[in-house]
């Protein structure tokens, strides 16, 4: 069955941009999905055609794709590339590899999750607070309910 016309939110699940369909309309809906260079925002229920450029914003990155056949069932991601071709600048895809990078390199000491250096520390710290210390440093906790801290 050949089709001319594909809801553009279907398209974009079936070539697999999209992990669901909500996804993708709701994509469409806060006006991350564009079609062709005019840069029109797309609905959900636009139709697309082959031959159609679309733009899909995903901070902090706009991706850019060629439809090459239209389908409305989920592809396998070995299909794919017979459905679309991606045409996303380069200078985009560097953007994409900075931003990974950056990510690791450049977080600040106290954010996020704490590295595998920083756990062992905060372990070492916590057992010689509990369990006394073989340097003669023990802590001891009073935790008395009678007195009213002010």
């Amino acid at each position: 069955m050949s089709q001319s016309e594909v809801r553009i939110d279907k398209w974009l699940w079936a070539v697999r941009i999209f992990k669901t369909r909500t996804i993708s309309s709701e994509a469409c809906k806060r006006g991350r999905v564009t079609l062709n260079p005019s840069g029109v925002i797309a609905k959900p229920s636009r139709m697309i055609k082959v031959g159609d450029e679309i733009n899909v914003r995903k901070p902090p990155v706009t991706y850019t794709f060629r439809v090459k056949a239209l389908t409305q069932n989920r592809l396998g991601a070995k299909l794919v590339p017979d459905y679309m071709e991606n045409i996303t600048p380069k200078s985009q895809l560097d953007l994409l590899e900075v931003v990974k990078i950056s990510g690791f390199v450049d977080r600040r000491k106290g954010l996020g999750r704490p590295t595998k250096r920083e756990g062992r520390e905060l372990s070492k710290f916590t057992e010689e607070a509990y369990f006394g210390s073989d340097d003669g440093w023990d802590f001891e906790f009073d935790f008395n309910d009678d007195q009213d801290m002010e």
